[in-house]
């Protein structure tokens, strides 16, 4: 007869352990599984993406209701165990459920530190632990604006990232001197805090919270220094405490956690506890990657397999902040007895550090470029001695010095040790990826994935993955697996639009019916997309489908969370006239619009119009859309350039103007923000927009697929020209060229690293072929008429924004999900 085997919590590193144990013995156990939460396993570590609208609670879900159900067990969500009777064996929940055991685990976890301060119980003031926390920030994002988070390390700072996405001014408390200690030194650290300052987020160092003001809801946090800060909500990220009472009120011994020996066993018989809620050798450990450790040496000891037990973990630390990349292992603060070799790039933003000690690496830390942190991490598990060849271990075999060769990816993952995490999301070891290659016959990254979870995290381990997969199998067998727009299809993007241009397909429906869709109607993200391609290869043909649209583009307004719209008239280069602010000025009393606000890009938006007063407002502005809703040209951005600037070198306001009057009302795969700056001070931030352009003495310099958003991207050097009308036709070969190869909703940062800037520019170096791609945008743009005005002289058009208008169809309202 099988044993029965309970696990208290239903977490990341318990049911890793379950899973091990499954491949080792699958049938040696009748397991049930009590969890708290009213769904099943999912990456606590991806919270933050769905925090900032990256990701939805299916996204993350590492086992779903199938995976319990195909291995017989039982999983009792929604449930706190709230007893353990040791003698009798038996654990009883809060909901009258009593389970007996052969064997006890204790996944319990732990419980996120609230500070013990006045007014810490009022309204308004959370931690960032699980599910139901991110959907509380979300709601509080709807109605209120000021947001403090408590606490500058990890956690804290994806909670602040979040909370900047929905919209919220966010202010980091933390009582260190710089952010994220337990990871960074303080180099690193200021090098972060400068670009989070850029992404919006604002600090208050050494600050020590005194109490949270307000009645029933939290309106500030005070200071123990006499000052004070706004709040309408307080997020504590401020640690965590291993989850312990119940073992406690068992009478297993607890110290700061469940006490555990190398096998994972507690203090009494047939009790076993694994991830943040055990302690080993007096540590706590509160990263996923030794809890997996920990997990791996449990399922042996529960499946009779033997081992040499859990000796402890080397701490590491790879992950992206707020699109930053950051590494950090082992001992990497400044200590007597150590010396460290440091890089520092402030023109890329890297930075470098390799700690040593007795000629051993004891800790590193990466800041911008982490790609060496595989290696890295290797020397230090491995203790080896690299006294003599301390340059080569940050800079490879040629010590910074250029005459050797860089360590190649197939010394890197040779040096690899078999228990080696690859995948920090889901605990996937290279022997475990080098088995489903070898085993189970895995020939490709998606292969992988589906068989190991290898890379369905956050994705920062892809690269690694592929490495093993490349030199365990040699390049040439790696299979090249494309992947399909979307589920319904598993053709590519160039597959698609290549059969649209050579079958003259002029149609969604005909796309779908001709290349045999899985899902006749397509999806909220094909049929945008297709919309798009067809609208590109025969813009003189196709007739734009707006049930294909997004919910902004159909209403030709960005619709804002209360179901309000705002309206953003065309002001070309940032320049207006006292005429059309007059125009402004009165539209904004008449439709008594409640917000009218400068935007980032130089123009006025007018926020909370009723839809139904859509039409009526344009008509009464009698000015052209700006696209500020649309994947198309938003706005060119200017300085002042040498109009009236005393350091201008050329016209930027004309050179502006005159390009967005070229391309506006272009559509695009996504978004598109240009600037013109007349100087190399750039005002205008021309060198983070998807295009720039800098004045320079006698002529301008083109930058290209730069990003000032969540992903901050410097844009890079396209060319140099001399004239006005270079600029204009190097911008339109460029964007037409961006229109005919990007993915629909890629932006330019992403598509110029995916095909490369040397594929850019060779596409766009010769003349003719330069004069090619803008006799196409050419037609394009011959073609666009002005939407608000199209809505307003068309009565059909307009009724669609009638106060009572009909619900909209299951397929739109899925793209208005999407969308938001």
């Amino acid at each position: 007869m099988r044993k029965k085997l309970v696990m208290i919590g239903n977490g990341m590193a318990g049911v890793s352990f379950v899973e091990q144990l499954l491949k080792l013995n699958p049938h040696r156990y009748d397991i049930s599984i009590i969890g708290a939460e009213p769904h099943p396993n999912y990456n606590r570590i991806m919270l933050s993406s769905v925090l900032a609208g990256d990701a939805s609670m299916k996204d993350i879900i590492l086992n779903d209701w199938d995976w319990y159900r195909d291995n017989d067990i039982a999983l009792h969500t929604g449930q706190q165990a709230t007893a353990v009777d040791t003698g009798a064996q038996t654990v009883t929940t809060d909901q009258g459920l009593t389970l007996a055991y052969d064997e006890l685990v204790f996944a319990t976890g732990s419980l996120p530190f609230m500070l013990p301060i006045p007014g810490a119980d009022k309204e308004g003031v959370i931690a960032f632990r699980d599910i139901k926390d991110c959907e509380t920030m979300i709601d509080t994002a709807k109605t209120y604006r000021k947001a403090v988070v408590i606490g500058g390390g990890l956690l804290g700072i994806e909670a602040a990232r979040g909370l900047v996405n929905l919209g919220m001014e966010v202010s980091v408390v933390h009582i260190f001197g710089y952010l994220m200690e337990r990871q960074l030194d303080t180099t690193a650290s200021r090098l972060l805090q400068v670009e989070l300052e850029r992404q919006g987020m604002k600090f208050l160092l050494e600050k020590q919270s005194d109490f949270i003001m307000g009645e029933e809801r939290v309106t500030g946090l005070a200071f123990k220094d006499g000052t004070h800060v706004e709040a309408d909500l307080i997020v504590m990220a401020v640690g965590i405490k291993p989850n312990v009472q119940l073992a406690k009120s068992a009478g297993v011994e607890v110290n700061r956690g469940i006490v555990v020996g190398d096998y994972l066993q507690g203090s009494i018989a047939n009790i076993h506890a694994v991830g943040e809620c055990a302690e080993h050798r007096g540590v706590v450990y509160g990263l996923v990657a030794p809890l997996y450790e920990q997990g791996a040496v449990l399922a042996k000891k529960l499946a009779g397999v033997e081992s040499d037990g859990y000796q402890g973990s080397v701490l590491s630390t790879k992950l992206k902040v707020s699109g930053v990349n950051v590494f950090s292992a082992g001992r990497f603060a400044d200590e007597p007895g150590t010396k460290a070799l440091r890089v520092q790039d402030d023109l890329d933003g890297i930075y470098k550090k390799v700690v040593f000690e007795n000629g051993k690496v004891v800790g590193a830390v990466l800041f911008g470029d982490t790609s060496d942190s595989s290696r890295l991490f290797s020397v230090i598990r491995s203790g080896k001695d690299v006294t003599g060849s301390e340059k080569e271990v940050l800079f490879g075999p040629s010590g910074g010095g250029g005459g050797g060769k860089p360590v190649s990816t197939a010394d890197l993952v040779t040096a690899m040790s078999g228990d080696e995490i690859v995948c920090g999301c889901n605990g996937v070891t290279k022997d475990t990826l080098v088995e489903a290659i070898t085993e189970k016959g895995c020939v490709s990254v998606g292969e992988l994935k589906a068989c190991t979870k290898a890379s369905g995290g956050c994705g920062g381990c892809k690269p690694l993955v592929e490495a093993i997969l490349t030199t365990t199998l040699g390049a040439d067998q790696v299979a090249t697996v494309k992947e399909g727009i979307c589920g319904c299809t598993t053709l590519s993007r160039d597959d698609v639009v290549n059969a649209i241009q050579q079958m003259h397909l002029t149609t969604t429906k005909e796309v779908m019916h001709v290349l045999e869709w899985n899902n006749p109607e397509g999806c909220s993200k094909c049929r945008p997309a297709l919309n798009y391609y067809l609208g590109m290869a025969f813009p003189d043909e196709h007739e734009d489908e707006l049930e294909s649209r997004f919910v902004n583009e159909r209403n030709h307004a960005n619709i804002q969370k209360d179901g309000t719209f705002s309206v953003v008239p065309r002001i070309y280069g940032g320049v207006t006239t006292p005429e059309d602010l007059k125009k402004i000025a009165t539209v904004a009393e008449k439709y008594q619009v409640p917000l009218v606000k400068i935007t980032g890009g130089q123009r006025i938006d007018l926020l909370g119009v009723k839809k139904e007063d859509l039409p009526g407002m344009w008509k009464d502005l009698d000015m052209p859309s700006g696209y500020a809703y649309g994947k198309a040209l938003r706005t060119v951005k200017t300085c002042v350039g040498n109009t009236f600037c005393r350091f201008g070198t050329q016209d930027a306001i004309q050179m502006g103007v005159d390009l967005e009057k070229k391309f506006e009302r272009l559509n695009t795969p996504h978004k598109v923000k240009l600037a013109v700056s007349g100087c190399p001070r750039n005002c205008a931030e021309a060198t983070i927009k998807d295009l720039g352009v800098v004045a320079i003495d006698g002529g301008w310099e083109i930058y290209v697929a730069g990003n000032g958003g969540t992903r901050v991207r410097a844009a890079d050097l396209l060319t140099k020209v001399k004239t006005e009308a270079e600029v204009l036709a190097w911008t339109g070969a460029y964007l037409q060229y961006y229109r005919e190869t990007a993915n629909y909703m890629e932006r330019t940062s992403e598509w110029s690293l995916r095909i490369g800037l040397d594929t850019i520019k060779a596409a766009l170096e010769k003349p003719e072929d330069r004069d090619a791609l803008n006799a196409r945008i050419d037609k394009t743009l011959d073609l666009m008429k002005d939407p608000w005005q199209q809505i307003i002289e068309n009565d059909d058009l307009r009724s669609a924004f009638d106060a009572l208008t009909a619900p909209m169809s299951s397929e739109a309202a899925a793209a208005d999900a999407t969308l938001k």
